[in-house]
């Protein structure tokens, strides 16, 4: 490449586009995101809200609707007794536990048969995996519960977590609710990172969306769903790679009405190593991917008109990666090649310090909306710088390269279970 051309390149209007695209795309979206929580935080995590919580006595048990809580589980004899204690000792009088045993390979199973004899636990055993959609399905086939709580089998809740979810279907047009998941294990600087994201991302972006009116995720790790809902969306689709997120969009879909509950506190194991950290998110970016192609119809009926923000938000984030990832590596080859340099410089400069001062103002706004409900969570804070330098350029990489897999798949494909866990 000579000289001329790479200046050309360099001052180029298209180039000039792209590069301020990069620079206030991140700036704008966080700033959407904290101001519209802080409202929601605001109008709907008020003490009045604290106290609208059925009386947790179980004075009048038969006012509470009967719920059926559905734990699929494959290959997890290390996690399962421990998530079905927890569904135990939740304050909640009517409820039944079905475990499905995905055709496990390991003692999952064994696992359950004390609580199955007790008559705590309703064991459905399959001879053949099928994934998790396919698990669940099953489950809610058999369920006896009018409402539906589906739950990973390494989480386990908090005592009030049922108390807090079924308030919210006094409305015949709520079809499901998310919680608020907290990472258990902060083991290593890998995962304390990822508890910080939670809070950054996941709770701040779900009471941002909320005020949008639309919800991206009813998280697969817990939510709480109307069983009929689920029927009348079809169930839950086995050829998702992220079936929680395929389901959101088809109950919003038919109209219903999806709501974040985050006192709906629910404790989860995150990848502890790179290797498994990559394998969930790749996991998430082709999913993401496969959502966004299936339900690209929202723009063609003005109905759907409140999932064009998550549908425009998710799109906008993938094709900034995107972007960022190829500028970045134009940069590094033309560096080396034949200066001056074409791309976009990924050494934190002048906009990466903005980006980078942005990202630290977003994690700050998420540790405050919930130290309320995880005080531990001020603590890590001292791990922010990380977040920008190293774990967002991760997530980036992680984005640009399986996310065409999703959009760009074969659409047969059934999705079966994913590891992660493990460092």
């Amino acid at each position: 490449m000579s000289d001329a051309l790479a200046y050309d390149i360099q001052n180029s209007a298209v180039l000039m586009v792209v590069l301020t695209f990069l620079g206030l795309y991140p700036v704008v979206s966080a700033g959407l995101w904290v101001v519209t929580a802080v409202l929601y935080r605001v109008r709907r995590e008020t003490p009045e809200d604290y106290e609208d919580v059925p009386e947790a006595d179980g004075s009048h048990p038969e006012d509470l609707p009967f719920i059926s809580i559905i734990i699929p589980a494959y290959c997890e004899e290390k996690v399962i007794g421990r998530a079905i204690r927890g569904c135990l000792r939740m304050d909640y009088p009517n409820k039944e536990i079905i475990v499905v045993d995905d055709g496990s390979t390991d003692a999952t199973a064994a696992e359950v048969v004390p609580y199955m004899d007790s008559g705590q636990v309703c064991l459905l055993r399959k001879r053949e995996n099928e994934g998790k959609a396919m698990a669940t399905n099953d489950a809610i086939a058999i369920a006896n519960g009018e409402l539906v709580l589906v739950m990973d089998a390494d989480a386990y809740p908090d005592r009030d977590l049922l108390r807090y979810m079924v308030r919210h279907f006094r409305w015949p047009r709520v079809a499901a609710v998310t919680g608020n998941p907290r990472v258990a294990n902060r083991v290593s600087v890998l995962s304390k990172i990822q508890a910080l994201e939670f809070s950054s991302t996941v709770s701040l972006m779900r009471r941002a969306q909320r005020v949008w009116g639309r919800i991206m995720t009813i998280s697969g790790i817990v939510g709480l769903f109307r069983k009929d809902a689920l029927i009348d969306a079809g169930l839950y689709s086995p050829d998702m790679a992220t079936e929680d997120i395929d389901m959101t969009w088809k109950l919003q879909k038919r109209w219903y009405d999806v709501r974040y509950e985050p006192r709906a506190i629910v404790w989860m194991q995150v990848p502890a190593g790179l290797r498994s950290l990559y394998a969930q998110r790749s996991r998430w970016a082709r999913g993401l991917g496969q959502v966004l192609r299936r339900h690209a119809d929202v723009f063609t009926d003005w109905r759907w008109r409140r999932m064009y923000p998550v549908f425009l938000e998710a799109t906008l984030s993938i094709i900034w990666a995107a972007l960022y990832a190829v500028l970045s590596l134009a940069y590094v080859v033309t560096y080396y090649i034949d200066p001056p340099p074409v791309g976009a410089n990924p050494l934190p400069l002048l906009w990466g310090v903005l980006l980078a001062t942005v990202s630290l103002l977003q994690l700050g706004a998420g540790v405050l909306m919930d130290r309320r409900y995880d005080p531990g969570m001020v603590r890590l804070y001292i791990l922010a710088p990380l977040y920008p330098l190293i774990y967002w350029l991760f997530l980036t990489v992680t984005t640009f390269v399986n996310t065409p897999r999703g959009l760009l798949g074969r659409k047969d494909t059934v999705s079966l279970w994913n590891i992660e866990r493990e460092g």
